[in-house]
């Protein structure tokens, strides 16, 4: 076990409180010294509840003392990503336009961590609504790197990602439209799941047949990770999808042979997507870990030649429906590209859903054919290693210039598309100590399969245990290289 609390696993660290080696109230009290730590440093935590959560550690302290049966995460301290309700507690998504507002319920996957025995302690911070995968506003500022605090902790989930990097939590909610969950892992070190449609429900009061969308975890182990899922995992009768997983699914073991598993690796999707050359360098000489364990790794990758589209408009009507209302009301203080998202989104045509929805389908039909000759597919996850923190978004890919504030996410933007589950794994580091992450994805509803892949390679590398080292002098640094 490792020597102190914030080096804890999610999986460990339950197991220590419900043996009653460390209390709920030691974790909290580790957990907010971590966090006054380290903030000052990474700006990952917005909002802190200091008094409500050393009030819930208390009461899980006293439910360990009964002899009561105790639920999977009890007494685990976790602060939650912005853009998720948390009842009683301001949730603002990162814009001034709902700098006070704080809503009377969770939402479900608050909801169902909450029910497992989460300490609730706080927010983590996010772009404003989401909506890019840098993580600065107008309210909270920019959240930095764990590994080089002038650079970007990626995002939307970036508070997440940097919290757990830093060791303030061991596990935590975040959601990826756009890679929201892999390109932050990627960019901290740290692992992202985005499970299958509707694995974790997301009810929705203006679209519940929803589908880019999803809410997912972060970790530092793929064990976590599935930990994570079989507690917020499982059908909700305001999500009438037809498939699902059930909890259960997740709480197998994660033990995987890797002999004869068929990996398509692309390095561009097939149609010259720009990746630094480092990255793809770096990444591969990681496959070689999937060889070794037995693998066959190959150059191939779906037909994503309209994958672009796909995601373009359905991202665009998703933020119209969903952010219309708030725009109309306080547009004035909301981001441009918000303001660009929605409007594009206003401006679809008949025609332009009716080629989104014959787009999607072929590129279905792509992603079958594909998975009829390989169990997984590799690529890289971020475009571009982590960058200055003072950008919006980067303004080149590998000297390709960004059009949009999406042209460098695209690496991830592609496979939301696909609607796939997809895995982003710590794969080692730049020759300037900056996490690069590798993505994974595997057929829909496949998703402990493709976790226990992902673990094989976690196994083998261990590249998550690596920690940032913050100095006395408030800086963050890592002596590892590639």
């Amino acid at each position: 076990m490792p020597d102190t609390i914030g080096e804890l696993s999610a999986v460990e660290l339950s197991a220590a409180i419900r043996e009653k080696k460390i209390s709920a109230r030691e974790a909290l009290a580790d957990h907010l010294e971590r966090i006054a730590d380290v903030n000052p440093v990474i700006n990952a935590v917005v909002t802190l509840d200091a008094e409500g959560a050393q009030a819930l550690a208390h009461r899980a302290d006293q439910l360990t003392a009964s002899g009561a049966d105790l639920p999977p995460l009890h007494g685990v301290p976790m602060t939650h990503k912005d853009t998720n309700n948390t009842a009683g507690m301001r949730t603002t998504q990162g814009s001034l336009a709902l700098r006070d507002f704080v809503p009377d319920a969770d939402d479900l996957i608050i909801a169902r961590l909450k029910a497992a025995g989460v300490v609730s302690t706080g927010k983590s911070n996010v772009p404003e609504f989401g909506a890019g995968s840098h993580t600065f506003n107008d309210l909270f500022g920019t959240t930095t790197n764990p590994y080089a605090p002038t650079l970007s902790a990626g995002g939307s989930s970036g508070g997440v990602a940097a919290v757990v990097a830093s060791r303030v939590q061991s596990i935590g909610d975040g959601s990826d439209m756009g890679g929201s969950l892999r390109i932050p892992a990627s960019f901290c070190n740290v692992v992202g799941f985005r499970p299958s449609t509707a694995v974790i429900p997301m009810p929705s009061d203006v679209n519940a047949y929803g589908w880019l969308g999803r809410t997912g975890p972060m970790a530092r182990s793929v064990e976590d990770i599935a930990l994570f899922m079989s507690v917020t995992a499982g059908k909700d009768p305001r999500v009438p999808h037809p498939e699902g997983l059930d909890p259960e699914v997740f709480r197998a073991g994660l033990e995987a042979d890797m002999r004869g598993i068929r990996i398509g690796w692309s390095r561009d999707f097939g149609i010259g997507v720009p990746v630094d050359p480092e990255i793809l360098e770096h990444l591969e000489r990681q496959l070689a870990v999937f060889e070794g364990l037995g693998a066959i790794v190959e150059e191939a990758t779906p037909d994503f030649s309209e994958a672009d589209l796909v995601f373009g408009n359905t991202r665009a009507m998703d933020f119209a429906a969903g952010l219309g209302p708030i725009l109309e009301r306080s547009g004035d203080v909301i981001k441009p590209e918000v303001h660009w998202n929605v409007h594009k989104g206003f401006d679809l045509t008949a025609r332009d859903l009716i080629e989104t929805a014959a787009a999607r389908t072929r590129l279905e039909r792509s992603v079958q054919s594909f998975f009829g000759r390989y169990d997984l597919f590799a690529s890289p996850c971020a475009q571009v290693l982590p960058f200055d923190a003072a950008l919006r978004y980067p303004q080149d890919i590998a000297g390709v210039p960004s059009q949009t504030y999406l042209d460098w996410m695209r690496s991830a933007c592609l496979l939301s598309a696909t609607g796939l589950p997809v895995l982003s794994v710590p794969a080692g580091f730049s020759s300037a100590g900056l996490p690069i992450g590798l993505q994974l994805a595997g057929n829909h509803y496949t998703d402990m399969q493709l976790l226990r892949y992902g673990r094989a390679f976690e196994q083998q590398t261990g590249y998550a245990a690596i920690a940032p080292v913050f100095s006395t002098a408030g800086e963050a640094i890592t002596t590892v290289r590639a």
